[in-house]
């Protein structure tokens, strides 16, 4: 008894690898392999690095969208509500020109990191409403498991990294900052903006570098939580492939319909070649409409008795043939022509038999 809950445990623990229809299942739902971090350090870095290379780009437009807004707007001695309209769409629009670059390279570098990870993929699987997901006991657990206590630590290091990141990048750069009291307005602009614009790239850098790691973490954990047991992968193989029952019983019906139109073929041959005792061969020419003799049923011990019976009762005549019987029931298949080598002994069989049924 304990052997046998042995095995069921054994059975039943998950060690092996997922299967592809696992794979795909899985897929279907939603649970693919992803690092959220790993999106997010690409679009960080894709947006600063954008800001830096075209930093000169949008410094211009937004020049002269507050130099058109201050000299021309402000200049306008009344305002209606069609002129405030008017004054709001070209608004948007200046802002659009300036912000839509940086959004759209934002979405991007989005969907690269996604298709990148998991490649495409529409599913509404996660969308589903679930009260699994709104389980407090779940919930509790979740708080407290191993993948809470990684995505803290993750979240130490994040902090940890770019902070330490950000404070060399200024302490390379004291002197600079300590001189920005004396400089211009201008200059100080310049120089923020440059510092910031290499804090965001460090940082960007350093959060990639924390989500390569993540990704591996993410890959054992979602490998694990695929795993199967060895009972999980034979359900699946009896779902796919079918219960071996089943299947059995099919296949048994499949012959027993084959049987019965085959043995409906009997009262149409013209002959019989038996062994006598173990095989049956039924035999089907039409002059006019074959060109070879067509084997319509064939079958040993009870049922090459069963072939003569029916034979009997429809006058079909039956001759013995031993080694005929035996190469036309090893060679040709029930519905087949009879190969050529046999047509002589086929013919003198059928000229015989249609001498004893006068049809010559």
């Amino acid at each position: 008894m304990k052997l046998r809950l042995d095995l069921q445990f054994f059975a039943g623990e998950k060690t092996e690898k997922a299967t592809d229809k696992k794979r795909q299942d899985s897929r279907k739902k939603g649970q693919v392999l992803k690092s959220q971090d790993v999106t997010s350090a690409l679009v960080i870095l894709s947006v600063f690095l954008f800001l830096f290379f075209a930093s000169s780009f949008l410094r211009d437009r937004f020049f002269n969208f507050f130099q058109h807004s201050f000299t021309h707007y402000f200049s306008i001695e009344q305002f209606d509500m069609h002129g405030a309209m008017a004054i709001y769409r070209e608004l948007l629009i200046e802002l659009a020109f300036i912000l839509l670059p940086v959004m759209v390279i934002a979405v991007i570098a989005g969907i690269a990191g996604n298709l990148f990870q998991f490649g495409w993929l529409f599913t509404t699987e996660p969308l589903k409403f679930d009260l699994k997901k709104i389980d407090p006991i779940k919930g509790l657990k979740r708080m407290f498991s191993i993948r809470a206590i990684v995505e803290l630590m993750k979240s130490v290091l994040k902090i940890s990294f770019i902070g330490t990141v950000t404070f060399l990048i200024v302490w390379m750069n004291i002197d600079k900052v300590l001189s920005l009291a004396f400089k211009s307005a201008w200059d100080t602009l310049s120089t923020v903006a440059r510092l910031t614009a290499m804090m965001g790239i460090a940082a960007s850098f350093t959060l990639l570098f924390i989500a390569i790691l993540d990704y591996f973490y993410q890959k054992y954990d979602y490998e694990k939580n695929l795993r199967m047991s060895k009972q999980d992968i034979k359900d699946e193989h009896k779902n796919t492939d079918g219960d071996p029952l089943i299947k059995s019983r099919i296949k048994q019906r499949q012959r027993e319909m084959a049987m019965r139109r085959m043995m409906q073929e009997v009262p149409t041959a013209d002959v019989v070649i038996t062994n006598p005792t173990h095989y049956a061969i039924a035999i089907k020419y039409d002059d006019g409409n074959m060109d070879a003799p067509i084997v319509v049923a064939k079958g040993v011990d009870f049922i090459a008795q069963k072939i003569k019976m029916i034979a009997k009762e429809h006058d079909i005549v039956t001759v013995e043939n031993r080694p005929l019987a035996r190469a036309l029931y090893d060679q040709v298949e029930v519905d087949e022509a009879v190969p050529e080598e046999f047509f002589k002994a086929i013919a003198e069989i059928l000229a015989y038999v249609y001498r004893i049924q006068r049809k010559i």
